[in-house]
């Protein structure tokens, strides 16, 4: 829950200096695009949940927040959830989609490093606010 009382959900952009541009990590579940994120717990501050959530999802755990700890939220969604994205950096391509603990199995169905144009492209409405934040903040 977030100060409003809200469900909040905490997530990272990831991007990736591929050497010829950045690319941007997106998961898939079912047909909705969309970065790592994942539910904020009990006393945990929201980049603590957004660097969990990255790890169990990803399997990346080297993130560093080069352009600070600003972040964009979408407004409600899905019953409430407040959506809430940081910025981060790595340098690891390899992607390892973590179980989930309630199914036992991953939480996604496929993952891809893109360009920003191409999860422009990629997401839903909700998300492409971000990405177009997200772009503008590293020019890509």
């Amino acid at each position: 829950m977030n100060d409003a009382g809200e469900t909040l959900s905490c997530g990272v952009v990831l991007a990736r200096d591929s050497g010829d541009g950045w690319l941007t990590l997106m998961l898939r579940a079912y047909h909705h695009w969309d970065f790592p994120k994942g539910l904020r717990e009990q006393g945990e501050e929201p980049l603590e949940t957004a660097v969990r959530e990255v790890g169990e999802e990803t399997g990346i755990n080297d993130v560093a927040f080069d352009w600070g700890d600003r972040f964009t939220e979408t407004g409600p969604y899905s019953r409430g959830k407040t959506a809430r994205y940081y910025l981060g950096k790595t340098s690891i391509a390899a992607v390892v989609m973590g179980l989930s603990p309630e199914t036992g199995v991953p939480e996604h169905h496929e993952w891809r490093w893109v360009t920003f144009n191409e999860a422009y492209d990629l997401a839903s409405p909700r998300v492409r606010n971000v990405v177009q934040w997200a772009r503008q903040i590293i020019g890509a």
